[in-house]
């Protein structure tokens, strides 16, 4: 809130801003740059808005969770349910973004525009202040990557001990709580024969047999923290094949707009052209839209089918997720190449031509968006939801990342191809070929999905897992500390 207050502030205050070209007084009738005041203001604007919307990214998903009993059938439904109407929100916040503050900033003013969003962000503030009382606040038991690190360091140390053939001779959180040690209500998870080295941790050498309890956590762990860490390890396959969706996503924002510029954007005879830019309300619209049919017609449907309560499963969801965005590709790829065609012929084809790639790849983003904040949320260890909602937004960073990786290559190795110097991605996309680049993607994420598929069907999910064991799942983090 305080960065978009900075941004409104810099453009009401004539001392913060530039003046306007071709000032109506005369006195600046030439476009006058910047000075480093100015710049200094709007940059920590952008900066701390930039640092609020990470960490609340990173923590309202989780906090939100944190409000069902996973122990709990019903509960458990229940947080399945507000995974997805949680991101339906929020795709409604990034349609009004891109209608209504887009108007009110090119005909109003950006001052009027970034005081909307001050406004809105103080209303939701609270909104949100107002449910204190009712919330769940739940015991923070310490850093998940200070645990990493130290199990990590603990099996590292101890890399030559030999490991007990019985895992219950490891030290565990049983030992612990015999000793007096405070486990912060750490549920005891089973052993798992994945990843074997971190297991090093536990052992309980020599020195530390006297009095185990008053050991550091980096030189000796509990079996179950060291579960916890392999819990994260097991992730992380399904973490990487999901990166390639957002690759695929990010060409919704760059180059499906560049095609819409070159297409026929008016309505009828109407004279009234949509911006190119605009395009993206489809993409949400598909969101949209996507969300209550899941909820109301599919959800239903898969659990006749299925047995499983929620419908699909987490990866079952970011499975259709990536393949519609295969399906996607293919499309953008064959209207390309007909606008190639028809350019050749002179004629301007349509910009609602380009509809299908963005209704396809918005209902893929709703599955996968869901699919892996449901994913990542529930089957993470406990105290480490922040970690894993950080895993599950890192994917979509590094999606748009490779997406750029991914265009320099492919710039440089078709850069002298037989319709001009630009090669595939000229900058005249007349003259290159989009299309090739299209099913690029499309071939890559197909290869990607095999891969998904295969770590998909290895993972065991937590719920499961502790099933086999005998271990009931709880509700790991039931204690409310505060009202």
């Amino acid at each position: 809130m305080q960065g978009v207050m900075v941004l409104t502030i810099s453009t009401v205050a004539p001392g913060l801003r530039p003046a306007v070209c071709g000032d109506a007084t005369g006195q600046s009738p030439d476009c006058v740059p910047a000075n480093g005041t100015q710049l200094g203001v709007l940059y920590l604007g952008l900066y701390m808005t930039a640092l609020g919307t990470g960490g609340l990214k990173s923590s309202v998903s989780g906090f939100g969770s944190d409000q069902f009993d996973e122990s709990d059938d019903g509960e458990r439904k229940k947080m399945m349910r507000f995974f997805n109407w949680f991101y339906f929100f929020v795709s409604i916040g990034a349609l009004l973004a891109v209608t209504v503050l887009v108007y009110v900033q090119d005909n109003i003013g950006r001052r009027w525009g970034y005081g909307i969003c001050a406004v809105g962000i103080l209303a939701g503030l609270g909104v949100f202040l107002c449910g204190t009382k009712m919330y769940r606040f739940k015991k923070l038991v310490g850093s998940p990557l200070t645990q990493v690190a130290a199990v990590t360091t603990a099996a590292w140390s101890k890399r030559t001990l030999p490991l007990p053939s019985d895992p219950s001779k490891l030290y565990d959180v049983d030992d612990a709580a015999a000793a007096g040690e405070d486990l912060k209500g750490k549920q005891k998870l089973p052993h798992s024969k994945e990843c074997r080295f971190l297991d090093h941790a536990a052992i309980i050498d020599r020195a530390e047999a006297a009095s185990p309890a008053e050991a550091s956590k980096w030189t000796l762990c509990t079996r179950t923290d060291v579960e916890e860490v392999k819990q994260v390890v097991r992730m992380l396959p399904i973490w990487a094949t999901t990166i390639m969706f957002w690759t695929i996503h990010a060409q919704m924002t760059t180059f499906a707009v560049e095609q819409a510029s070159l297409m026929d954007r008016g309505i009828g005879g109407s004279g009234f052209l949509i911006p190119a830019g605009s395009l993206t309300v489809f993409l949400i619209g598909s969101i949209l839209l996507t969300v209550p049919l899941y909820d109301r017609l599919v959800a239903p449907v898969a659990r006749r089918i299925t047995g499983n309560p929620h419908g699909l499963s987490p990866l079952q969801r970011v499975f259709v997720g990536l393949f519609l965005s295969i399906v996607g590709m293919a499309a953008a790829a064959i209207v390309e190449r007909h606008r190639l065609t028809s350019s050749t012929h002179g004629v301007t084809l349509t910009v609602f031509l380009l509809m299908p790639q963005f209704l396809l790849v918005g209902a893929g983003e709703a599955f996968t968006y869901m699919g892996q904040l449901d994913f990542f949320l529930r089957e993470c260890p406990k105290g480490m939801k922040t970690m894993s909602t950080g895993l599950f937004l890192s994917t979509c960073a590094l999606g748009f990342f490779f997406s750029t990786v991914t265009v320099t290559i492919v710039h440089k190795v078709t850069g002298h191809g037989p319709r001009g110097s630009g090669g595939w991605l000229a900058d005249n996309l007349d003259q290159g070929r989009l299309d090739y680049f299209y099913w690029l993607l499309a071939v890559m994420s197909a290869i990607n999905i095999i891969f998904f598929t295969m770590a998909a069907r290895g993972y065991m999910y937590k719920e499961k897992r502790l099933a086999d064991a005998g271990i009931e799942l709880a509700d790991e983090e039931a204690v409310i500390v505060g009202h």
